[in-house]
């Protein structure tokens, strides 16, 4: 294996040897280079011996280095070859039940730990073999977000519809016993993986904690477009209750042997039971975020706390916002409390049902331009709009439909902004009335 060198740093090392872009690293101590993982580890010594395929062939240096740290090359891509794309046919994948006419990038799925390492993807290890998990222990990539759904490997094969996903939850113990923290999400299917059989799978992962340091329990979710796909039955009040019930019965074991929940019901199972999302002190660090548990409560508790810092404010301030349904009760009522406080600031929330997905799709994030628009047109009450950060693409400024930011304000006749994801950062934004003047709280 080798990896390709793009660019060179000017004044690094890899310059120094005469190392040019189109060059082919092979391999650092005779370790074969296979993407940006190997050459960052490798390269990160102060002497370390490199061979690479030149234009006259195949060179080697032994280099001598004052000190570790980047050696100087950059790659095409930032793992230094391709993505791993998934090898599953999942009854619940999200993907597979997205709109035509998209992005063609939002329709790839990857499965790669790599990934997973560097930005938090979950993977389920189908397409990995013992070598790369020898390879996760031997660099110590921690931690590692595995989708493990179930812990019955019959059942995890029908899940995943593919036939190496039960033998290779053996890989879990491999992982834990060889130092790697690991945090585990559970998509769970109604009738399929949650009761009896989440209380199994939640029993075998209980046994490798804490190096399985969270494990958060997520609905499948379920839109307008699963036409040929496995028939989803949404969850309702009662079995929301019921994943509750089990999630913190098995949190609540972890407490007393860790100190720490560690298994986590996501925000949706609670407002599906009407019951009251959490404190903070049961979420412990938020270790589950990204799969939307204790995201309320967190959020809450930093528009709270910003609300309740002095603040002295010179002129008023009308707003129009959207939200998700899920999140729009607690949306409204952070408003209503801000104009409380704060009488020259308004704003008025608007509640976007996501006609765009349909299904029970509720949450903030894969709200559409197309669907703010059908519902905000000649609703506002403002001259500006704020529009959750959470609901943009990487570019920062691009819906999910392929729509800018601008084209939404170019099409509502108002301003967009942009609204931070935290709460704090939120209500510190909301409260820039364009003048301040520093004043003692009363």
């Amino acid at each position: 294996m080798a990896i390709k060198i793009e660019r060179i740093e000017e004044g690094s090392e890899a310059q120094s040897l005469g190392l040019q872009p189109g060059d082919e690293l092979l391999s650092v101590d005779e370790n074969e280079l296979n993407d940006t993982l190997d050459y960052d580890f490798y390269t990160d010594s102060k002497s370390f011996h490199l061979k690479a395929k030149v234009a006259d062939g195949i060179r080697e240096w032994d280099v001598q280095r004052e000190a570790r740290g980047p050696f100087g090359c950059d790659f095409h891509t930032y793992l230094g070859d391709e993505k791993h794309s998934c090898s599953n046919h999942c009854m619940f994948c999200f993907i597979d039940q997205l709109p035509p006419g998209m992005r063609e990038s939002l329709y790839f799925k990857d499965d790669d730990e790599r990934l997973s390492f560097l930005f938090g993807n979950y993977i389920t290890m189908t397409n990995m073999q013992d070598h790369e998990i020898d390879r996760i222990i031997k660099m110590h990539i921690s931690p590692i977000n595995i989708s493990v759904h179930t812990t019955n490997p019959q059942l995890r094969v029908r899940m995943l519809a593919n036939k190496r996903a039960g033998e290779v939850l053996k890989y879990l113990p491999r992982l834990v016993e060889g130092g790697i923290a690991v945090n585990c999400q559970l998509v769970l299917c109604r009738g399929i993986n949650d009761g009896d059989e989440l209380r199994r799978t939640l029993s075998d992962l209980l046994e490798l904690t804490p190096m399985v340091q969270s494990i958060a329990a997520v609905p499948c979710g379920v839109t307008d477009y699963r036409k040929n796909l496995f028939k989803q039955t949404p969850y309702d009040a009662e079995t929301s209750a019921a994943v509750i019930d089990i999630m913190e019965e098995f949190g609540d074991e972890c407490l007393r042997r860790h100190g720490k929940r560690i298994i986590y019901p996501s925000d949706e199972w609670y407002l599906k039971a009407g019951r009251p999302i959490p404190d903070g002190s049961f979420y412990g660090d938020y270790d589950q975020l990204e799969n939307g548990v204790g995201m309320m409560r967190l959020f809450e508790e930093e528009f709270l706390a910003e609300l309740a810092k002095p603040h002295r404010l010179f002129g008023s301030k009308q707003m129009d916002v959207v939200t998700g349904t899920m999140a729009s009760p607690l949306i409204t009522r952070m408003m209503d409390e801000l104009h409380r406080q704060y009488p020259m600031i308004e704003v008025n929330v608007h509640t976007i049902q996501n006609k765009f997905f349909g299904g029970n799709v509720g949450v903030a994030g894969l709200v559409t331009a197309t669907d703010i628009i059908a519902q905000c047109e000649g609703k506002l009450k403002s001259g500006t709009l704020g529009v959750p950060a959470v609901m943009l693409r990487e570019e920062k400024d691009t819906f999910l439909d392929d729509m800018t930011i601008a084209q939404l304000g170019e099409r509502l006749g108002v301003k967009v902004e942009v609204l931070p994801v935290s709460g704090g950062d939120e209500a510190r934004a909301l409260l820039r009335t364009g003048l301040h003047i520093s004043r003692r709280r009363h």
